[in-house]
């Protein structure tokens, strides 16, 4: 018998702020949980970029990747993403060269094109009209590789200004996307590709299938490298992971009515008075998702990644306790046989207070 594929996991976190705690909470829970994701041999960990929100503590993704990687050994540390028509593209270069620099071979630089918030915020990030309306995501796009790369031609307005430190190397760039956009996109420039199926699951297979076939080799990359960004609660039982999730399936409810919070425990969930339209919604949503026990998820990821043909997955976990949410991430790596689970016995570091 053939030997059973192997898999990457990844992590991806935005660091939810479960109600009853604050923000300062929800980012010692990340580089808690970036240290077990370390130790139980996840391939990189990436923090997401998201503003006006009460739900979501992570605003600026490339701070937090300087403190994840600093109190890490082995994994490789990125954005998931950085939104890249929030920021001009010379700054987004001159901040990942200098994380590049400190942290050499471990940084991924995952770039978006989404606002990561509602438009007011938007416009206020980007302090015009035009500037959320339009869509130049791909000159932006051209000027950071040029930025990080090359360069640009000799007769450029920007031709004499060099993103510093300029004497090191570009980190892993990847292009982020729910549509065939991005997926198209990266395969022409020859750029890494992930697709964010907890997002939009439906396009998922298709998009990633278009990345392979349309893929044009290019001085970034030889081959093409995709993986996949999924949702999952991980119990011991399908049931306990079904009762884990009840607050999950509030939030993303509360994402379709625009009436956000802090993500809410268990029992708000269930106290929640939902309407049957409501109720509808939240069987619809559950395609988004993949809850179960560690056979049951693992059986699911595993037929996902095949169909999609990626050999890493990226997992985000949202539960209201953080022990939860962190034993899903070690009942995964068991499931997934990562590098050894690696040594879980040996005692996390002590973050500072």
């Amino acid at each position: 018998m053939p030997a059973e594929k192997s898999y990457r996991l990844s992590v991806l976190d935005v660091s939810p702020v479960p109600s009853g705690s604050s923000s300062s909470d929800a980012l010692r829970n990340t580089l808690d949980l970036a240290q077990l994701a370390d130790r139980l041999g996840y391939t990189r960990y990436w923090l997401a970029e998201h503003h006006n929100t009460p739900l979501i503590a992570s605003s600026a993704p490339e701070i937090m990747i300087g403190h994840v990687a600093s109190i890490t050994k082995r994994i490789r540390v990125g954005s998931g993403g950085i939104m890249l028509p929030n920021h001009t593209p010379l700054k987004v270069a001159e901040t990942f060269r200098v994380l590049e620099a400190l942290y050499p071979g471990r940084v991924d630089l995952g770039l978006g094109r989404a606002p990561g918030t509602d438009s007011l915020t938007a416009l206020a990030l980007r302090r015009s009209r035009e500037a959320v309306s339009g869509d130049d995501f791909p000159a932006r796009l051209d000027e950071l590789l040029a930025f990080l790369g090359a360069g640009f031609p000799d007769n450029h307005p920007l031709q004499r200004i060099r993103a510093m430190p300029d004497d090191v190397p570009m980190p892993d760039i990847w292009l982020l996307g729910s549509s065939d956009f991005s997926a198209i996109l990266s395969a022409q420039l020859g750029l890494r590709f992930a697709f964010a199926h907890h997002i939009q699951p439906a396009p998922a297979i298709a998009a990633l299938r278009l990345y392979r076939e349309y893929f044009q080799p290019s001085e970034y990359l030889d081959k093409p490298e995709a993986l996949i960004g999924v949702s999952v609660v991980c119990a011991e039982t399908d049931e306990r992971a079904a009762y884990l999730a009840r607050p999950l399936e509030l939030t993303l409810l509360r994402f379709r009515t625009g009436k956000m919070g802090k993500f809410p425990s268990v029992q708000e969930a269930i106290d929640y008075p939902y309407s049957p339209e409501e109720r509808a919604i939240i069987e619809m949503n559950r395609e988004r998702s993949f809850v179960g026990s560690p056979a049951t998820v693992h059986r699911q990821l595993t037929r996902l990644a095949d169909q999609a043909g990626v050999d890493e997955i990226m997992i985000t976990t949202m539960t209201h306790d953080h022990a939860d949410r962190r034993r899903s991430y070690e009942m995964l790596a068991e499931a997934f046989a990562l590098a050894a689970a690696r040594d879980t016995s040996r005692p996390a570091e002590v973050l500072p207070s």
